[in-house]
């Protein structure tokens, strides 16, 4: 493949990440089910997608930052100022950290596994189905009363756990954590904005981590075509977070749950077709 070539993909596929790292349909499963159509026809790599999102996650910290500034101030001050440990906004940074732990730890116990057979199509399109399925029963029973300021410490765990989850491609870290949301009765917004808050420590320790990687060990992506697909992701990605909030509050996630069923159905046929191979 030419090297302009592979800067196009490159920019391809920043492109897909951007569009999807922030919606429930698993951005991950997209990368992963579109770098074997393109010319190249290679996946490209669980590197790469941890990588772009860093882009995604750096529009998070410009979209929320006075959100950010005002939580670890009061955190910071938690940490020395017995009464500030009441305050919503410190308690949201602990909850922050605390949900951040179980996806740190299964991602570390699991590592090879993400990067290797959990990546089988079969389980992608899997997931994209199944997960689709609860996502549409947690918007239509949901009873969406809570508010950010009663998260609780039980349900802050809980969140962590659903996004733990997301480390199997096709179940979306957003997802995840959005309909574990639902199902404990936060209301669209405060499931979207506590799923953006939350992917913050995982998503972008997640990035330098396998950027430092790729550094000794090679990636299957070069590191300029990915510094660019990582620009892209974050261009696109801020306006995605702009549109996806005003869009939740008006229509539900009953289009992603239609979309999630339609692209699992999809890859199953392409797969059944032979256009696709699971590995």
């Amino acid at each position: 493949m030419s090297p302009a070539s592979a800067w196009l993909e490159a920019a391809f596929l920043g492109l897909i990440q951007g569009l999807t790292e922030f919606l429930p349909i698993s951005s991950s499963a997209h990368l992963r089910i579109i770098g074997p159509l393109l010319p190249s026809g290679g996946d490209p790599g669980a590197a790469f997608t941890a990588i772009t999102q860093i882009g995604t996650e750096a529009a998070v910290l410009l979209y929320f930052r006075h959100d950010i500034v005002r939580i670890f101030l009061a955190w910071w001050a938690s940490l020395t100022q017995p009464a500030m440990r009441q305050d919503p906004d410190a308690r949201m940074g602990w909850l922050i950290i605390i949900g951040s732990v179980p996806i740190v730890v299964l991602g570390l116990l699991f590592k090879d596994a993400i990067e290797g057979s959990l990546r089988n199509l079969y389980i992608t399109a899997t997931m994209l189905i199944v997960f689709a399925l609860i996502l549409g029963a947690a918007d239509r029973h949901g009873r969406r009363e809570r508010t950010l300021n009663q998260l609780s410490w039980r349900h802050g765990v809980l969140f962590g756990l659903a996004q733990a989850m997301a480390l199997i491609p096709g179940v979306s870290r957003s997802g995840g954590t959005i309909t574990a949301g639902l199902l404990m009765g936060y209301t669209r917004e405060a499931a979207a904005r506590y799923s953006f808050l939350l992917a913050i420590p995982a998503v972008m320790g997640s990035g330098f981590y396998q950027l430092f990687r790729s550094w000794q060990h090679g990636s299957p992506v070069a590191p300029g075509p990915t510094a660019l697909a990582t620009l892209i992701a974050f261009g696109v990605g801020y306006g995605v977070i702009v549109v996806f909030l005003k869009l939740v509050s008006t229509r539900g996630y009953m289009p992603f749950v239609y979309y999630r069923i339609a692209l699992g159905v999809l890859v199953f046929v392409l797969l059944g077709a032979g256009v696709l191979s699971a590995h």
